[in-house]
């Protein structure tokens, strides 16, 4: 007996080992980020120092840009990726953790030159769209479509982010197209060049509306430097909202991690953005996992303060799971006491009809043989109701039952006696 209490207590142990072993998350992220010297490069990296918190490794994989990423998120090579607006997938697996900051596109010429503010004008130009890969070479791909701009009207060349303000310096090209974070280092660079200048397009808000994934802000003039004024006045310009997007096979306190880091970086208020309008579950164009819906709406639970946090996520998924199975099962419970007693009184009642037939026939009959063959039933019956195995509160059902079919019996006996006596 002993022996089986020793492999009973090995048995438990050694489940509760797997157990935790099987919710304790990995420690090792992979995320596409950019160029090394691009905006996305550069918050990936503090995404990085948010998870060593917690010992989590975050691997920064250097890419062309956010077409790369969605390929390299759906061939599973990374676990999570920084998005630009509009860079669709048909992989239903991809969900979104939310949408975590405005990119503007962001024309810039040199100055002096006569660029009109109208692109579905621009020809004969020399413009730089992105390098290849680029979120903002389908972002500009997207943008002649939107303006009915031939693509043969210019000379689109696709340069990398630092050598497109290169050329735009050295006056090889007439534009350069961008689409990044605001403060990116490479557009810093460009802003406080001499010559270079940031074009305000005609027609923004127009030119939104068919975009389907655009949006409109505003950048206030100084809001770059006030040492030297850049934009030297307020600029409005298309602005796309990058989303945080995940691998399906992501660990799910990892993903509770990432949405609460998404928040420490991305809720403040911004150059474009104000106060707590990042993250977002809106305007993602991706489908939005759920325990970072949760996370986002409702914020971290009392317990992330004092649990680890791959504890607090498990926590909450089971919360979420349990939830609406516990507001089901409640008003089932419930009614489990009414059913069961419909189903004790129910054995008994079945019989009462076969007992009001008789009852009713009985003052028509006056055939002997017919109130014997009445006399059999009931007692045929009394018999099964005398099995019966009911629990104590359920047998007065039974035993009224049994009553009222000996007092039937009772009158037949009386009838046989007077049928005898003529």
């Amino acid at each position: 007996m002993r022996t089986w209490g020793i492999i009973a207590a090995l048995v438990v142990i050694s489940a509760l080992v797997v157990a935790i072993a099987r919710l304790h998350p990995p420690q090792t992220l992979t995320m596409a980020a950019g160029p090394k010297n691009g905006g996305y490069y550069q918050i990936a990296e503090k995404y990085q120092k948010i998870l060593q918190r917690d010992g989590i490794t975050l691997n920064i994989v250097e890419t062309a840009g956010s077409a790369e990423n969605i390929a390299r998120l759906e061939g599973r090579d990374v676990d999570v990726a920084i998005l630009q607006g509009g860079i669709r997938t048909d992989d239903s697996g991809i969900e979104a953790i939310a949408a975590i900051f405005f990119e503007p596109m962001i024309p810039l010429v040199r100055a002096g030159n006569s660029i009109p503010a109208n692109p579905s004008n621009w020809r004969d130009l020399v413009i730089s769209s992105g390098a290849a890969g680029s979120g903002t070479y389908a972002a500009f791909e997207d943008l002649l479509r939107a303006v009915h701009l031939p693509g043969n009207a210019n000379d689109i060349v696709h340069y990398g982010y630092k050598e497109a303000v290169d050329r735009l310096f050295e006056g090889d090209i007439d534009i350069a197209v961008f689409v990044a974070p605001i403060d990116a280092p490479y557009l810093e660079d460009a802003f406080w060049r001499p010559g270079i200048r940031l074009l305000q397009m005609e027609h923004v808000e127009a030119i939104s509306r068919r975009l389907s994934y655009a949006d409109v802000v505003t950048v206030p003039g100084g809001s770059l430097s006030l040492q030297r004024v850049i934009p030297k006045s307020e600029r409005t310009l298309l602005a796309l909202a990058a989303r945080l997007a995940i691998a399906p096979d992501v660990h799910p306190a990892l993903i509770n991690r990432l949405t609460l880091a998404a928040v420490e970086l991305h809720s403040g208020r911004g150059l474009i953005n104000d106060e707590g309008m990042f993250p977002s579950i809106h305007g993602a164009d991706l489908p939005i996992n759920n325990a970072a819906r949760q996370l986002i709406l409702e914020g971290p639970s009392t317990w992330h303060d004092w649990l680890p946090y791959w504890l607090a996520a498990q926590i909450n998924r089971m919360l979420l799971l349990i939830l609406p199975i516990f507001f089901v099962l409640v008003p089932l419970l419930r009614a489990v006491p009414a059913i069961y007693s419909y189903v004790m009184g129910w054995r008994v009642w079945q019989h009462y009809p076969t007992i009001r037939e008789i009852e009713e026939e009985l003052d028509q009959t006056i055939d002997a043989g017919e109130l014997s063959r009445m006399d059999s039933e009931l007692e045929e019956l009394d018999d099964r109701l005398s099995k019966l195995r009911l629990p104590a509160a359920y047998r007065q059902g039974a035993y009224d039952a049994r009553l009222h079919i000996d007092l039937v019996r009772r009158k037949i006996g009386e009838r046989l006696q007077q049928l005898s006596a003529i």
